[in-house]
């Protein structure tokens, strides 16, 4: 335990702490190490859902920010980094927004999204440089995950945002940690010690994933790119998504399979406006 004198960057984070349920990992048959990990996920759903007030709050403050012309932009390091830029990427075509609208920074850029870019997390002034380029205004938000809550290039994204007067929120495993007390809004799930200490890529993961996609789903189903629960923003790039594409036009307008993938080449692959060509039809 860190005495008191002790150095705030010198204390043990939460995500740093030994699970007791997993101190004999190495000891265990194949059967019960899977058991293990798979017990020990089971339980961040719940943590994700005892997020679910801050959840709501930074649901809100990303649809302001994006009905208003802004952008939503992801910051992170390591897998919280990729986490991020993953679902981001996810925006456009599932939803039809413009990729320039939901964005992402990584520590370390394009190559920290295939491996790892070392010191490249401890490089807090490029945090600020890459969101001055993207020119970060008052009408953007910053959404900043780092499971430990200490990571430099994510503390120093939701410090920039601030001084810029952006939306600041942060997705964290720990409650305590800088990134939470620097939020204007913190979301965080307290998923406990990790199956091997500090391996955040597991429940931390899982748990910013979760976090994420309830986000971005939430945020476009409010903004109208979902009808019922179809995605009517969608925007058909691939031969999967233009059957998607397809199925949704018959659904909701009424017409054939021939009918609707007509309309939805004259709409060069947009299913809100094929609809809107198919309305009178309906």
């Amino acid at each position: 335990m860190a005495g008191r004198d002790t150095p705030p960057g010198a204390r043990k984070a939460p995500t740093e702490a030994r699970n007791p349920r997993t101190a004999d990992l190495d000891r265990l048959p194949v059967g019960e190490l899977v058991q293990r990990i798979l017990d020990e996920d089971a339980g961040v759903s719940e943590a994700v859902h005892a997020a679910r007030p801050a959840l709501e709050l930074a649901c809100l403050a990303l649809v302001e920010a994006l009905d208003s012309g802004g952008r939503w932009i992801n910051v992170g390091a390591g897998t919280s980094g990729r986490i991020g830029a993953m679902d981001a990427a996810e925006i456009p075509p599932t939803f039809g927004l413009e990729p320039e609208r939901v964005q992402a920074l990584v520590a370390g850029g394009a190559p920290a999204l295939l491996g790892a870019v070392e010191g490249a997390e401890d490089d807090a002034a490029s945090a600020a440089r890459e969101l001055d380029k993207l020119e970060l205004g008052p009408g953007d938000a910053v959404v900043a995950l780092s499971a430990s809550g200490r990571t430099p290039y994510a503390l120093a994204a939701l410090e920039h945002a601030r001084r810029r007067g952006a939306r600041a929120i942060a997705v964290t495993c720990a409650p305590d940690s800088p990134l939470a007390k620097a939020a204007e809004i913190a979301i965080v799930a307290v998923v406990g010690p990790e199956v091997i200490a500090g391996s955040t890529r597991m429940k931390g993961g899982l748990a910013q994933k979760m976090i994420l996609h309830t986000l971005s789903t939430a945020v476009m189903v409010r903004l109208g790119r979902v009808q019922g629960n179809l995605m009517t923003g969608l925007r058909a790039v691939n031969s999967k998504l233009h059957d998607r594409g397809v199925r949704i036009l018959c659904e909701l307008a009424g017409v054939d399979a021939d009918a609707a993938a007509r309309a939805l080449a004259r709409a060069e692959g947009s299913v809100e406006r094929a609809l809107e060509e198919l309305a009178p039809k309906r």
